[in-house]
């Protein structure tokens, strides 16, 4: 069963543009994303059986990749001065 990844852009062709200045302007956030996409491909490796896990470590990693795909999400929300989701109506 082939198993479909979940690249940034993807998930937010809205923040294009702010995705790719950030990813072209800030360091911390290219790490970040870099690593995120990482953690995708190996899911998704495993999913697609290339890859051997226990599910628990891999309940884990999917854990893991929501944990940064939000954090990564609400900074380019703020990047596009966009309330990040944090409940107090932050613009930026």
């Amino acid at each position: 069963m082939h198993v479909e990844h979940h690249p940034l852009i993807k998930d937010f062709p809205e923040l294009r543009s702010e995705l790719q200045r950030l990813r072209s302007e800030d360091l911390h956030f290219s790490r970040q994303a870099d690593e995120y996409e990482a953690l995708d491909k190996r899911i998704c490796r495993v999913e697609d059986g290339v890859e051997l896990l226990d599910d628990e470590t891999l309940s884990q990693l999917k854990l893991e990749r929501v944990t940064r795909k939000d954090d990564l999400s609400r900074q380019l929300k703020r990047a596009a001065g966009q309330c990040c989701g944090c409940g107090n109506g932050c613009a930026g």
